[in-house]
């Protein structure tokens, strides 16, 4: 049932339990210093009583003693002559021998001791105190006792302690209760905030706390996060559009081509329709595979950890491609680095088909180092991009004027590929300044 209850109730419990707990600590080491207290001041009490009786004692001669009268502070005395008898006592010790045999002290004339005895009624335990008298050359002795405090001082004390530390954890309970409150009435503001909050109204935030303390930074994370979540939604729903449109094109261009055989089929070219067709599921294809490597990358699927060269791999890939536009090569031997070789072969053929596309006539390849990490640079001699569009070409389905119009073929998904791989490996891909054309330079640090 505790694990069912609401935080606040959990805490204010558990205030409430801390404070009885500590509280009773608290009272079951004062008792025993109260207990030190009270036995001082009663035996204070006794021995002030007994001193003024060996005054007595030792002004008057023995035989012209009165009767003991009982003091505000005794009522039990005892006065002993030298032979050990009771030679005055009080009305509650009246026929009593003495109760103890213990003499007071000759250095201080002084006798502190607890003594238990069934003799006096109503009492059990008592404190006694002996005080020495002097009286015609004799040493008498005058023993007061007062009842001995016991462990828990009386019954009504640990009542009122009870009833103390009861109360003192309710009072706690309920102040931590109101605390709590108080402290959760943004986490309350947040919740209602987050539970109306839907995937068509994402731009809504949760409101911040009046003060600047965990509560205000847990609702500054969750506005980032929904900042970040309003802007993933966005960033797909303008991806399954951007897809459903480059998907559209090959299904509809292989629908019509179909039809128009279909209208005529003992006029239609059959092998060149069916050549049209295949261009277009190459196409297709070309669109689904990127797709499905991205949706692989945004998983976060792990990569293999291989010690690659750079300029091996590209030596590689230059070695397997077809024959297209004249690609000089500047590498550095021994530049290795960690990652996945199938993933960064990808990244590269994917720059060297973006410069095979808009290169005029060359593609420089380039492999070096510098003090951060490996470089991989790919340059072509065409147009090259306007600074301001140079982000632009990484996002999904993103395929600038200029390339549509010189090349249909390509799916807009090789470059933000390419650059996925780069951050999977740590590192950045990016458009820099050159001369002419276009540069797409990779960084991929030492230590990953």
């Amino acid at each position: 049932m505790f694990v069912r209850w609401s935080v606040r109730r959990r805490l204010t419990a558990a205030a409430f339990m801390n404070a009885l707990i500590g509280y009773s600590l608290v009272m079951l080491l004062v008792t025993p210093l109260v207990h030190t207290l009270l036995t001082g001041y009663v035996t204070d009490r006794a021995a002030m009583a007994g001193r003024r009786i060996a005054y007595n004692v030792a002004r008057f001669a023995p035989d012209k003693l009165k009767p003991v009268a009982v003091t505000e502070d005794v009522d039990l005395i005892q006065v002993v002559d030298p032979r050990g008898e009771v030679r005055q006592a009080s009305q509650r010790l009246l026929g009593l021998p003495p109760l103890t045999a213990e003499k007071p002290a000759a250095a201080d004339m002084r006798l502190v001791t607890t003594l238990c005895s069934t003799r006096v009624r109503d009492e059990k335990c008592l404190i006694a105190v002996g005080n020495l008298a002097s009286a015609r050359g004799e040493t008498w002795a005058v023993y007061t006792y007062t009842p001995a405090i016991p462990w828990y001082i009386d019954p009504l004390y640990v009542l009122g302690v009870l009833l103390g530390v009861l109360l003192l954890s309710a009072i706690t309970a309920l102040a931590s209760w109101l605390t709590v409150n108080r402290a959760l009435r943004p986490v309350i503001g947040i919740r209602s905030e987050l539970a109306e909050i839907t995937a068509t109204d994402l731009g809504r935030r949760v409101p911040h706390s009046r003060h600047r303390d965990e509560l205000d930074d847990l609702a500054h994370t969750v506005n980032a996060t929904l900042d970040r979540l309003e802007h993933a939604v966005e960033q797909e729903r303008r991806f399954a559009a951007d897809a459903s449109h480059d998907l559209r094109s090959p299904l509809t261009a292989m629908r019509t081509q179909i039809e128009e055989a279909m209208l005529h089929p003992g006029e239609a070219d059959w092998p060149r329709t069916a050549e049209a067709l295949l261009t277009s599921l190459d196409r297709l294809q070309a669109i689904v595979a990127d797709l499905l490597t991205l949706a692989r990358l945004d998983a976060g699927a792990p990569g293999a950890r291989d010690r690659v060269d750079l300029a091996g791999l590209v030596e590689e890939e230059m070695a397997r491609r077809p024959d297209g536009k004249r690609v000089v090569m500047r590498l550095r031997p021994g530049v290795v680095v960690t990652g996945d070789r199938l993933r960064l072969t990808r990244l590269l053929a994917n720059l060297l088909d973006n410069a095979e596309r808009h290169a005029e006539s060359m593609i420089t390849v380039s492999v070096g180092a510098d003090d951060e990490g490996a470089v991989l640079e790919v340059l072509d001699d065409g147009a090259g991009i306007a600074p301001d569009q140079r982000e632009h070409v990484f996002r999904r389905f993103t395929r600038l004027d200029a390339s549509r119009n010189r090349d249909a073929g390509g799916t807009g998904l090789g470059l933000p590929i390419a650059r996925e791989i780069a951050v999977r490996h740590g590192g950045t891909l990016s458009l820099e300044d050159s001369p002419t054309g276009a540069r797409f330079v990779l960084h991929i640090p030492w230590e990953q």
